[in-house]
This record gives C-alpha cells, sequence and structure tokens, in this order.
C-alpha cells in the first residue's frame, strides 16, 4: 500500500523507488501483487507515462486513510510501552529568521529523544511546501503564502511583518521618508524566484497598480537580495525581517497600501495530526508566547 500511495504522488516507479529507499523492481513487484489481490489494474502504464486508473483514483484517498491509521495505532503503542515516538518531516524556507528552528528542534528533542525529526526546503520556497503537505510528503512547514493559496491545509499564523523597499543609498528615492509603489514602478529589481510568497505578494501588487515590474535578478535566498541593490542592480521589495545591514543600501516604508507578508506553520487539512506532530504544533505554540525563546 506504501509503495502504491509513493507511485500515485509520484506518477513514477523510478521516483517512487527513490523516495522510498529501493529499487524499481520492488515497487514493480508490490503494486502488481496489489493489483493481482484487488483483481484489478491501478495504473495505466505506457512507456512514457503512468497514470492512476479509475480503480487507482478511487483506493488513492483510502489507501493514505489506511496507512495514517496504522501509523496512529503504532505511535499508540509504542508511546503507551516507551515514550513517544514517530517521525516528523518538516519544511521550512531557508534562513528564515523570524524563528530559531534549529534552538526549537533542539527542545522538541529534548522532550521526545525517540522521535525522528527530518529538515527539508523546497526550491520553489512556500509554493513547493504548501503542495508538500497537501501530498503527504510533509507532515508540517513553516512558509509564507497569501491565504487564497493555502487551500488544502490548516493554518496557524505566527508573525506578520509590513514589506519595505531597498534602493541604493545614492538612488534618488533614498532621501524619502517613505516610497510608493508607483515610483517604484520602471524600475529594476532584485528578488527571489516566482515559487516564494514575497516574490508572489510583490507581483500581484504592482499587477493590481497595472504596472507589472521587471525583475533583472532573481536569488534564491532573501538575505542576498541586499548584496545586489548595494552593487546597483536593482532595487528590492522585502518583509522586514532581520536583514544585514549595509552602508550603502537604504530602506524605506512603502506607503499608499496594506502590502504585508505572514509566516504560518501548516498541516494537511482533513488529515488527523499524529501525536509527534501535535507535540511539535504544541511546542510551537508555547514558543509563540512573550517567554517563549525560539522566536
Amino acid at each position: 500500500m506504501e509503495y502504491f500511495v509513493a507511485v500515485a504522488e509520484e506518477l513514477s516507479f523510478t521516483r517512487a523507488a527513490r523516495r522510498l529507499f529501493t529499487v524499481q523492481s520492488t515497487v514493480s513487484a508490490a503494486v502488481r501483487a496489489l493489483e493481482n489481490d484487488l483483481k484489478t489494474t491501478l495504473f495505466d502504464r505506457s512507456t512514457r507515462s503512468v497514470r492512476l486508473s479509475a480503480a487507482g483514483q478511487a483506493l488513492l484517498p483510502e489507501a493514505k486513510a489506511a496507512l495514517e491509521a496504522l501509523d496512529r495505532a503504532r505511535a499508540a503503542v509504542e508511546e503507551a510501552s516507551s515514550g513517544l515516538r514517530g517521525s516528523i518531516r518538516i519544511g521550512t524556507l531557508a534562513r528564515l529568521s523570524l524563528v530559531n528552528l534549529a534552538e526549537l528542534l533542539g527542545a522538541f528533542h529534548r522532550r521526545y529523544p525517540l522521535v525522528e525529526v527530518q529538515v527539508a526546503t523546497s526550491p520553489t520556497g512556500s509554493t513547493g511546501l504548501a503542495d508538500d503537505v497537501r501530498h503527504g510528503r510533509l507532515d508540517v512547514a513553516l512558509l509564507g503564502l497569501p491565504r487564497p493559496e493555502l487551500t488544502g491545509l490548516t493554518v496557524r499564523d505566527i508573525a506578520t511583518m509590513p514589506f519595505v523597499a531597498l534602493v541604493p543609498a545614492a538612488h534618488p528615492l533614498a532621501k524619502r521618508p517613505a516610497v510608493r509603489l508607483e515610483e517604484l514602478a520602471e524600475e529594476r529589481f532584485v528578488d527571489m524566484p516566482p515559487g516564494f510568497g514575497n516574490r508572489k505578494m510583490v507581483d500581484r501588487a504592482f499587477d493590481a497598480i497595472g504596472r507589472p515590474r521587471r525583475i533583472q535578478v532573481e536569488v534564491p535566498e532573501l538575505t542576498t537580495i541586499p548584496e545586489y541593490v548595494r552593487v546597483g542592480l536593482g532595487v528590492g521589495i522585502v518583509p522586514d525581517i532581520e536583514l544585514q545591514d549595509h552602508a550603502d543600501v537604504t530602506k524605506l516604508p512603502i506607503e499608499g497600501n496594506d502590502l504585508a507578508w505572514t509566516l504560518s506553520v501548516v498541516i494537511a487539512a482533513g488529515r488527523r495530526p499524529s501525536r509527534a506532530v501535535t507535540a511539535l504544533l504544541d511546542l510551537i505554540a508555547e514558543a509563540e508566547r512573550p517567554a517563549g525563546p525560539h522566536f
């Protein structure tokens, strides 16, 4: 059943085998055995593609529910005998300064040493993390996306930060107390790739005023944007989080809109979280409080 779910999500026996740390022949044999047992075909196979059959589409949500129920049953027995066990796959954004994730997970490990924690990022930022949670590849994720893009997820907001503009210190706007989006519309921009939540929000803000912007430089990490602004390759609009100060870069408030970025913790909606995931969410809630050391 686990092999079937992996192939159904990856739509590839090769990728499923890689994900399950086994060989393709093992995955193929397991799926064939399941098809023989159910007396139906679960995948439409060709030399170029793998697709779920109608029977496979019907089985997939039931298979996921069965595996989750088995995990919960196993965790309940293990917890009763030797303490909380299990595993958590958590996704996060690279260099997320709003959360000291290392400290948070260190505290979790000290409290629940038998729970295995895996941490991953996504090359497509918050969009990829959200999709990984929806499809069960991650159990929980810290990400920043507009609410309309969080369908299928249970969301708790952690922090909201306004966006600010970054311009070179010698830029004509650098002496201003604040700036409007319209005044930046003709500039070249430094930003992150399109899948990242902050990029999506700023793109939409400029589209809303009828002034789509021009991206000159794309960088994979938010913390590197000031470096490119400093040398004059463009301006930036970023959440007002703790970026390294640069004497040659001026940070300006943005007026005339309510553009803001929200960091959220998400799990899949309609799917009961494991005891280990619930324990992690409880620790995150504890850390959010004023005396919490991790935020």
